[in-house]
């Protein structure tokens, strides 16, 4: 790991100061995503710019039709939030099994959407319940803002501040899980919700997140694991690896689908 400048602002403004005047500056939240690659030298910041002291960023709140979680929440605060608890379980729940104890009061659900890792959990549930992601300077739909393995709009000086959930009527997700790391070989959000009947896979694809169009009609005309049971996915941009082959990937985006409307009761 090369040698960096750390920064320990305490407003945003002073967090986006640090960032815009380093040459290489970096912004890190749990350091759960940023630490392994620079370790491995796949990243070398000049700066490390700490949201830590940037107060309103560990915020949850509930906005009636929407629940507004900041971007500095770990991982076990969504899980243990009675907010996320009462209006979205589905995606406390799904917080609840990401990675282990340590990861999970470390991480943070800014950094990890920030991150776009294909393998993680929060892209499946942001597209899912039509998220909105809420930076320093704008909003940005889900839709438009995972654009593939670890590609994202952000600019080099834009900072996640929040993620908006429109509360669905109801959503549930199911993960086959990397006995290892925990990530998703394959997990599958189902939500019906505003943004209408989603079905968003994550781990399968060396793409990222996607929508399945043909689970989201099926369950459009009948809400029940049967109706998602005979739809297979194509094994076309599949991960193949030692954790799963592309067809076993592509079967188990249908296995988890059916789960995951099952959870939802």
């Amino acid at each position: 790991m090369n040698d960096f400048t750390y920064h320990a602002p305490t407003s945003m403004d002073e967090a986006l100061g640090a960032l815009r005047g380093a040459e290489g500056g970096k912004v890190i939240a749990g350091g759960q995503s940023l630490l392994p690659i620079m370790k491995l030298n796949l990243a070398m910041p000049s700066d490390l710019v700490s949201l830590a002291g940037v107060p309103g960023l560990a915020d949850i709140a509930d906005g009636g039709d929407s629940v507004t979680v900041g971007a500095m929440c770990t991982h076990a605060q969504v899980a243990a939030s009675a907010i996320v608890q009462g209006r979205i379980p589905a995606l406390a729940a799904m917080a609840d099994g990401i990675g282990d104890a340590q990861v999970r009061n470390a991480g943070t659900i800014g950094g990890s959407v920030a991150h776009n890792d294909p393998a993680a959990d929060y892209p499946a549930a942001c597209v899912a319940l039509g998220a909105t992601i809420v930076t320093d300077r704008r909003e940005i739909s889900a839709d438009d803002f995972f654009r593939g393995m670890f590609m994202t709009p952000l600019e080099e000086d834009e900072v996640i501040t929040a993620v908006r959930f429109p509360v669905p009527a109801r959503a549930a997700y199911a993960k086959f899980a990397n006995p290892a790391s925990k990530y998703a070989i394959a997990g599958v959000m189902v939500a019906d919700g505003p943004a209408g009947m989603r079905v968003a896979v994550t781990g399968a694809s060396g793409d990222g997140v996607f929508r399945v169009a043909a689970m989201e009609a099926a369950l459009g005309d009948s809400f029940s694991g049967d109706a998602v049971a005979g739809i297979s996915v194509s094994t076309d941009g599949m991960l193949s690896d030692t954790a799963a082959g592309a067809e076993y990937r592509a079967h188990l985006v249908t296995v988890m689908a059916r789960r995951a409307v099952e959870a939802c009761g």
